[in-house]
């Protein structure tokens, strides 16, 4: 491997030293594939050069009289795109979508940057150099799958395949993105067991046969729209914009959303009436504004409503709306426990003041004339004793 990424660089770095001498390199060639009926292909090719090289597709059929025609965007019925950009070097990609056994064939890039490259009589000084890949159409496979699903419990969905391209050497399942089950026997049949059919076990379910190229094929599981609802309250103030989310996550996707009013039964709610209500909805979300909301008409339950093929689901919210006010009523509080507190501390310093004993009063003075009578009495008869 070591080997040959170094070969790889080197021939990128021969193709680089190309286009900066001016003649046209690939840094990039289209890779052979198979492919089934029905099925798309794409190729990818690259090339540098000084003056960037133009790029074009052409395609010989695998018949032995055929002859190479050019390919173009739009050709075959318009099964062919071609994607091109011509920046720092050339990048070009075509796709062939729907294939039939007929587009198999040999599918050539070519690069030139020969400014008589196209001239109708002249002849380039330079020919154009070409990068080929072979793309095999086979038959597509029958692949007979289970009904789809609803409702169960254990249910086992199957497929089973006759006439595979090639041997096969193993299965797996697909859900999404995620592979939840795969094996690598070459039974010419598959299955897989859902333990309870509900919304998070909905969806569509592929079943892959290991064969050159790949076979597969889908099961449904569907069930009614499992409505949640964003918030099951929210909460406004007067004159703002309420807004109320629901959403569904099973599978099929939600086809019909609405809304209604839980007042005396369910009262229609219409996408721009009164010129403030406006509903939102894209596939499995919906969402409705009520803009200056009012706290005497807004206030209440409401519902949305989901519709798909299988069924419908619903599910309720309440709306709370307030007066712009009561943010401001806690504050309020505060400041009126603060005056209620300084008025009692008012009231009580006033009612104490006429109880209260002067520091002057003779009360405090008698004490300290009998202790300096005391005083002297002792000293004289302390003389006496002498």
């Amino acid at each position: 491997m070591a080997a040959r990424g170094a070969v790889m660089a080197l021939a990128a770095l021969l193709c680089a030293a190309r286009g900066a001498s001016g003649a046209a390199g690939f840094i990039k060639s289209p890779l052979s594939q198979k492919k089934l009926t029905e099925d798309s292909v794409e190729l990818h090719c690259e090339a540098v050069g000084n003056p960037i090289p133009e790029i074009q597709w052409w395609f010989e059929g695998a018949e032995p009289n055929e002859t190479a025609t050019q390919l173009w965007d739009g050709a075959w019925q318009d099964r062919v795109t071609i994607n091109a950009t011509y920046k720092q070097h050339s990048t070009s990609t075509i796709s062939v979508a729907n294939l039939t056994l007929n587009d198999s064939g040999t599918y050539e890039c070519r690069a030139s940057n020969d400014p008589d490259r196209n001239h109708l009589s002249k002849s380039p000084k330079v020919k154009w150099i070409r990068s080929q890949a072979n793309v095999i159409v086979l038959e597509r496979p029958t692949i007979s799958v289970s009904q789809e699903v609803t409702d169960g419990l254990n249910v086992v969905i199957s497929c089973n395949i006759s006439g595979a391209p090639t041997a096969i050497k193993g299965h797996y399942w697909m859900k999404g993105d995620s592979k939840i089950q795969s094996d690598d026997t070459s039974e010419n049949s598959t299955s897989y067991m859902i333990e309870k059919v509900d919304h998070d076990s909905s969806g569509e379910y592929y079943c892959f046969f290991e064969t050159s190229p790949l076979a597969k094929g889908i099961v449904f599981v569907k069930v009614e729209p499992h409505v949640v609802p964003y918030k099951k309250s929210e909460h406004g103030n007067e004159g703002d914009t309420g807004v109320l989310t629901c959403k569904s996550a099973s599978y099929p996707p939600v086809t019909h959303w609405s809304w209604f009013k839980v007042v005396d039964g369910l009262q229609p709610i219409v996408n721009g009436s009164e010129e403030r209500f406006f509903i939102k909805s894209e596939g499995n979300k919906t969402e409705l504004r009520i803009l200056r909301m009012d706290m005497e008409k807004d206030p209440g339950k409401y519902m949305c409503n989901a519709t798909n093929e299988v069924g419908y689901g619903s599910a309720v919210m309440e709306l709370r709306v307030r007066s712009r006010l009561a943010a401001l009523w806690p504050f309020l509080g505060i400041v009126a426990e603060v005056l209620v507190l300084v008025t009692i501390i008012f009231i009580y310093e006033k009612r104490r003041k006429p109880d209260e004993i002067p520091e002057d009063d003779d009360g405090g003075s008698a004490p300290l004339k009998s202790n300096a009578t005391n005083h002297k009495d002792k000293n004289v008869r302390q003389r006496n004793a002498n």
